[in-house]
């Protein structure tokens, strides 16, 4: 059986691992225990009352965080001509047509986030084997397939986060840096929640977010209350 360590035996003082915090309160106390020699990430959980193996309960979307993530991702795109220079010229890492076909059919994968024109979906869909997996595939649906590359590149390396709900029916996303501030951290917890919310899918029946939970990379995991991410 697994034991529990000094420190975080010592972190889980003084808080309840029952209660419901607000989300003021819970983000309070998470950023007072996040005490590793790095700048934890502050993560969030929402259990969702759907059944993500039916098609018409899929939760999946894209929300621009109003505080960033306080990480910059590597963002690769799949374009041609004046689009790859467009891509070039708003800050992504890699860009390419058949050239980045073939190096990430091959395994090389410079980039967490990919982005790629319409016309070059043909050949992108190859790499539904490699990408898919990854959760990396562009997707009209949450932005990444577009002929707005600029904008989207600049998303990416802003601050938007993806999320898709798993099997078990929960969405996790990073939302800031131990070392925001308090208020940063509400508003970006209020954003994804708010983009989650928004992205309900007409198959979900009865209570839609059924649990939310927050905590940081290396600290104890604190139980919100859902009403307080919408008030």
């Amino acid at each position: 059986m697994a034991t529990i360590g000094k420190r975080l035996t010592k972190a889980y003082e003084g808080v309840s691992r029952e209660k419901l915090y607000p989300i003021a309160e819970a983000i309070k106390l998470v950023k007072e225990r996040a005490t590793a020699k790095f700048d934890e990430t502050i993560e969030v959980s929402m259990n969702l009352g759907v059944d993500p193996r039916h098609a018409d309960q899929m939760v999946r979307g894209v929300v621009t965080l109003p505080n960033g993530t306080g990480r910059t991702l590597r963002v690769g795109v799949f374009a041609r001509g004046a689009k790859a220079d467009e891509a070039k010229a708003a800050g992504a890492d890699v860009v390419g047509a058949e050239d980045l076909v073939e190096k990430v059919n091959n395994g090389q994968i410079d980039f967490e986030r990919c982005i790629a024109t319409p016309d070059m979906m043909p050949l992108v869909g190859r790499l539904g084997k490699v990408l898919g997996p990854r959760g990396m595939m562009p997707n009209p649906k949450i932005g990444t397939v577009t002929m707005d590359v600029a904008s989207a590149v600049k998303g990416a390396k802003g601050g938007s986060v993806e999320f898709r709900v798993e099997k078990a029916g929960i969405v996790q996303a990073g939302i800031g840096k131990a070392s925001f501030s308090e208020d940063k951290l509400v508003e970006n917890v209020k954003a994804l929640a708010d983009a989650v919310i928004k992205a309900k899918p007409a198959g979900s029946k009865g209570t839609y977010v059924q649990r939310v939970a927050i905590s940081s990379t290396m600290g104890p995991g604190l139980k919100i209350d859902p009403s307080s991410l919408t008030s």
